[in-house]
């Protein structure tokens, strides 16, 4: 038997790693993790943790000012204040993650790891050898193909912004543009949101992407469709956008036209793996072309949705599998998804869309919180929940647009998972009131 330096090593510390990697060494297997930026990799440092914290401030300006003066103030937003905040609760993170691995017994590398060979990495000059190599590199902001694209500036950086500039102009309909243009507004900012096709936020229920986007027009964000960039150039100390319709002067611009995996420089192609800017090839093992190198987390090229809580479930997946307790394929849980704007989107399980293209096989039954009492503790207007059921009367897909739709959507996701019967529901007694009591009421 080849005596290896390391049971698994892994390329990358975001949660494609973490979650799997410290459980599994603290089972006694010998674990290593190279990071070449800062541990933890994007979620906590420049997306999810990070962009919550600058969101909630946004949510409590819209309810205040939804409270109709019950709650005085303009609920003006410090943006100075509020990056200050989001930076010190996140500036610890990764100290902590690093003492949590190191205490597990990882041991840790810090440079760009590459692969050598099959059981082979290389960090800075050092070699390391591993029964199995996971690589968890995840992804990073694409840039427009357009001359003066230097000029734009992506979501790590809007995240930094110590002020929030007077005119900005977003490029992108996806998650990013779609929720930095709500904060953005929030603060003050005159935004004009740039999208290339006519829709926004594709993934979601069309319906209720208007209602938000009609909400962001009312708020005073301008929104210009089915418009090709053609490039940037510098203009009084600003930046001149040129669309296919419209030229427009900005003091800022966000390129949020999308996100790219992080394959290069890792040596795959030496290695015959195959890998794209959509991610890594694998199989349902999550092994690429060399079976003892995995991948996990976003720079996986796959049709699961790449958030958080997908790369966490294929880590610790991987912790079973190494530690010998598995060897099944990968079976993806419904994996629930939300929007961060105010109001929020979110949804589970099979898609409105989807149960409308077979009647034979769904129920669709939308209902409407307008005049539902718990709704009006937080003041909502124009909440709605569409709920989808089989044959068997199950639960198997939900979407809301609603302020707290996440909160909905997590209640009703291990009806969607498990497949509870009416029977099973009714035994399932929730706090009075709460989100989840009130969500059941819908089944």
């Amino acid at each position: 038997m080849t005596a290896y330096d390391y049971d698994v090593v892994y390329i990358g510390s975001g949660h494609g790693t973490f979650d799997g990697a410290m459980p599994l060494a603290a089972k006694g297997k010998r674990v290593a993790v190279i990071e070449a930026d800062k541990v933890g990799g994007t979620c906590p440092n420049w997306g999810c943790n990070a962009k919550i914290l600058l969101d909630a401030p946004v949510a409590l300006q819209h309810t205040l000012r939804a409270s109709n003066g019950i709650v005085s103030g303009d609920g003006k937003i410090d943006w100075a204040k509020n990056k200050a905040h989001k930076q010190a609760a996140i500036d610890v993170i990764p100290d902590a993650l690093t003492s949590g691995m190191e205490g597990s017994g990882i041991t840790m590398y810090y440079g760009a790891g590459s692969l050598v060979d099959a059981h082979t990495v290389k960090v800075n000059d050092e070699q390391l050898t591993a029964e199995n190599i996971v690589l968890a590199t995840g992804l990073r902001p694409r840039k427009l193909d357009v001359d003066g694209t230097e000029l734009t500036h992506d979501s790590k950086d809007f995240m930094d912004l110590d002020e929030m500039p007077k005119e900005l102009v977003i490029v992108g309909g996806g998650y990013i543009g779609v929720e930095f243009a709500t904060m953005a507004n929030a603060a003050d900012a005159n935004v004009t949101l740039v999208l290339h096709g006519d829709q926004a936020l594709r993934g979601f229920h069309q319906p209720y992407v208007e209602q938000v986007l009609a909400d962001l027009e009312a708020r005073g964000v301008k929104i210009l469709r089915n418009q090709e960039v053609k490039g940037f150039a510098e203009a009084d100390g600003g930046v001149e956008v040129a669309l296919s319709d419209a030229t427009l002067s900005a003091d800022w611009v966000l390129d949020a036209t999308g996100r790219q995996a992080n394959v290069e420089d890792l040596g795959l192609e030496d290695l015959g793996i195959q890998a794209s800017d959509k991610g890594i090839e694998v199989n349902e093992y999550l092994q690429t072309a060399v079976p003892s190198i995995y991948a996990s987390g976003d720079v996986i090229d796959k049709e699961q949705p790449k958030l958080t809580p997908t790369a966490q479930f294929e880590s610790q997946y991987l912790m079973h599998r190494f530690a010998g307790e598995s060897d099944a394929a990968i079976d993806y849980p419904v994996i629930a998804t939300n929007v961060f704007t105010t109001p929020r989107i979110a949804q589970a399980g099979v898609t409105v869309e989807a149960a409308q293209a077979d009647p034979d096989t769904y129920t669709i039954q939308e209902n409407d919180h307008n005049g539902n009492w718990y709704r009006a503790v937080d003041y909502e207007q124009d909440a709605k929940i569409t709920l989808i059921f089989n044959q068997d009367k199950q639960l198997v897909g939900a979407t809301e647009i609603s302020e707290r739709a996440e909160d909905t959507i997590n209640a009703l996701l291990p009806a969607i998972e498990f497949g509870y019967t009416p029977e099973q529901l009714e035994r399932l007694v929730y706090i009075f009131p709460a989100i989840a009591f009130d969500a059941m009421t819908q089944l």
